[in-house]
């Protein structure tokens, strides 16, 4: 889009948090901005790509292999997006985007994007604090990926500790302040 606005990428990974992140997308397009939403296949058994449809009124990216362009979808939106907010960040994911592995649409743009990227991990507290999840955490933020959380709280099974994704409005803060 050359509207003006802003172009965030938002994507989301196939954890229960996943719901949150219809209620930032509607924050972000409130505050002015052009939210492109890319979903891995996991997120999309959990929601549905048409809430992000609707609310960001942007097509939903959710197969590498149906781009309705000629030039890849994932360099094109490269070209013009900021910042890559993937919310939430599942454990996958993270291995994913720290080892280079581009097998869906949401890794392979994250391998193309750029720009910053904000990472908002949303796991079981025991796979948080897993050796090979840190190992992950730490070669992406060497690599200047930014994190917002997890926090400490109650997750979706029901334990309780560090693995639960950041409040939304604390994400919608950090999007704004890496703007």
């Amino acid at each position: 889009m050359s509207d003006g606005k802003k172009t965030i990428v938002l994507g989301v990974t196939g954890s229960i948090a996943a719901y949150k992140a219809a209620d930032l997308c509607s924050s972000l397009v409130k505050d002015g901005m052009n939210v492109t939403v890319i979903m891995t296949a996991s997120a999309q058994k959990l929601i549905c790509p048409q809430t992000f449809l609707t609310i960001s009124r942007n097509p939903v990216i959710t197969d590498l292999w149906e781009m309705p362009d000629w030039q890849p979808g994932h360099i094109e939106l490269s070209q013009r997006s900021s910042l890559l907010a993937v919310i939430p960040c599942t454990a996958n994911f993270m291995g994913k985007l720290a080892n280079g592995i581009a097998d869906d649409a949401l890794s392979t743009y994250a391998l193309s994007h750029t720009g910053k990227i904000l990472l908002a991990p949303a796991m079981n507290p025991k796979m948080w604090a897993n050796a090979a999840v840190k190992n992950n955490c730490s070669v992406l933020k060497k690599r200047g990926i930014v994190f917002e959380g997890p926090v400490s709280g109650r997750v979706a099974c029901g334990d309780d500790g560090e693995g639960r994704m950041a409040e939304v409005s604390d994400l919608l803060n950090k999007i704004k302040a890496l703007g």
